[in-house]
């Protein structure tokens, strides 16, 4: 009996892999590796590295170096219009949109009558993308034929809701709002169901009460669908543009930084090397909140 448990331990000890084991490995591990590299950093860093150059695709590249930049933040009245969009853009889906998706999650969870109707009619804009988003504001804001002048009656001087550019910017983050706050609502949704009832239970035995419950038992074990709905927020503000530019192309009030960039690289300009340097600035900005943001959670979960 020694002799065959020492057999079977033998057995049960490192694993060599064959060659086909190897061959499989590679496949599934390496062409996706590849695909990103193919698909996501080699444009980055083509990108990085255009941004120091002026070409418009088709004849040499002459390396300018910091040329782009300066003229960026000097020269091109559009990008600084565009700079605040995008940061009035994350302000508006962080501080309104998200909190109000977290809001129908817990009036959810809590089983009012009608949720499974709630939980998919609120769900539904998820489906859609941005730019049929677009589209229906358009029906809705429209000046002439618009359903929201037809509702208020407001037909003799209606209101010219997205040509105005005092206001549309405001509808559009309405309009981008209703789609996120049905995303945020089924992250934070899940997640409470994930939340042990006994914290809850124990919190009520202590004489707290729902409000003191919420924010100081069960919003704390959420802090990995917070770190989730931190990151989406901030992806989905700074890389907007369907549904502006299939508004108004990205005009008029609308202008965001991901706008620039298309105009820039494939519009009639053809300014490959300056429209990188916008996106550079644009992934830049978009790296720094989402690091910052994950370095704050981490340290906070380290602490707790």
């Amino acid at each position: 009996m020694p002799f065959i448990s020492g057999r079977r331990t033998g057995r049960r000890g490192t694993r060599r892999y064959t060659r086909r084991d190897l061959a499989v490995l590679g496949v599934l591990l390496g062409l996706p590796v590849l695909l990103d590299l193919a698909i996501v950093w080699g444009p980055t860093l083509a990108s990085v590295v255009l941004s120091f150059t002026s070409w418009d695709g088709i004849g040499d590249i002459e390396w300018v170096g910091t040329r782009n930049y300066a003229n960026l933040f000097t020269n091109y009245p559009q990008f600084w219009p565009a700079a605040r969009h995008n940061l009035l853009w994350l302000a508006f889906l962080g501080l309104v949109a998200t909190p109000f998706g977290l809001l129908l999650a817990v009036l959810i969870d809590r089983g009012v009558r009608f949720s499974r109707f709630y939980q998919s009619t609120l769900y539904m804009p998820v489906v859609l993308s941005l730019a049929v988003v677009g589209f229906i504001a358009q029906l809705v804001f429209s000046r002439d034929q618009g359903a929201l002048n037809a509702v208020i009656g407001d037909t003799e001087t209606p209101t010219d809701w997205l040509g105005d550019p005092d206001l549309n910017i405001w509808m559009i983050l309405l309009a981008a709002a209703w789609r996120h706050t049905g995303y945020v609502m089924i992250l934070y949704l899940a997640g409470l169901k994930a939340v042990d009832q006994s914290l809850k239970e124990a919190a009520a035995i202590d004489g707290a009460s729902e409000a003191q419950t919420f924010f100081r038992v069960v919003f704390p074990t959420l802090r990995p669908v917070n770190v989730i709905v931190g990151v989406i927020t901030v992806i989905e503000s700074l890389r907007a543009f369907d549904i502006v530019y299939a508004v108004n192309h990205g005009r008029n009030g609308l202008e965001l930084l991901s706008v620039l960039v298309t105009d820039n690289i494939i519009g009639e300009a053809s300014r490959i090397g300056f429209g990188s340097a916008i996106a550079v600035v644009l992934l830049t900005v978009s790296l720094g909140f989402v690091a910052t943001y994950l370095v704050q959670e981490l340290r906070g979960e380290k602490d707790r």
